[in-house]
C-alpha cells in the first residue's frame, strides 16, 4: 500500500530535477551564448541540454537565402572543447567548427533555402575509470535580414 503513493512523489521529484537543470541551462545559454551572436538577432529560441564527455546531440533547423546566419555553440567550463559540424540533406559537412580551432561561431549565407543538421559533441579529455564530466552545452542562432 505504501508504494503507490512513492511513486507519484518520485515523479514528482524527477520532473522538478529536469525542469531545475532546464533553467539552469536557458540561464546559461541567455547569459553566455546569445552575447556571443553580436550584431545578429537572436531567433528566440534557447536549443541548450546537459551533456557528458563523448556525447552527441543533433538539432535540425530550416534556414532560407538570401539572409545572413551567425550560429554560436557555448559549453560551460567545466567540459572539454565543444565541436559542432553543420551538414546539408546529403549529409555532406559544410562546416567543423573542429577545422577552426573549436570556433564558437560560424557565419553563413545560403543560397537556397534548405533544413541543415547541427550536429553537437562534447569532447573527451577524462582519463578511463574517472567519472566523465557534464555541463551544459547551447546552440543560438542569430540571422540578419538583407535591406
Amino acid at each position: 500500500m505504501r508504494i503507490p503513493r512513492i511513486i507519484p512523489i518520485l515523479a514528482l521529484i524527477i520532473v522538478t530535477t529536469t525542469l531545475n537543470v532546464d533553467a539552469q541551462c536557458k540561464a546559461f545559454a541567455k547569459k553566455v551564448c546569445i552575447p556571443e551572436l553580436g550584431a545578429y538577432t537572436h531567433d528566440g529560441n534557447y536549443h541548450a541540454a546537459i551533456l557528458v564527455e563523448g556525447e552527441e546531440a543533433e538539432l535540425y533547423k530550416t534556414f532560407y537565402s538570401d539572409m545572413d546566419y551567425r550560429v554560436s555553440i557555448c559549453g560551460e567550463d567545466k567540459i572539454p572543447e565543444v565541436e559542432f559540424r553543420v551538414l546539408d540533406a546529403n549529409k555532406n559537412v559544410l562546416y567543423s567548427n573542429k577545422d577552426a580551432n573549436y570556433a564558437k561561431t560560424w557565419d553563413f549565407k545560403l543560397q537556397s533555402s534548405q533544413q541543415l543538421k547541427i550536429v553537437v559533441k562534447v569532447n573527451t579529455f577524462n582519463k578511463p575509470g574517472e567519472t566523465p564530466a557534464s555541463g551544459c552545452v547551447a546552440i543560438m542562432f542569430g540571422f540578419k535580414i538583407k535591406k
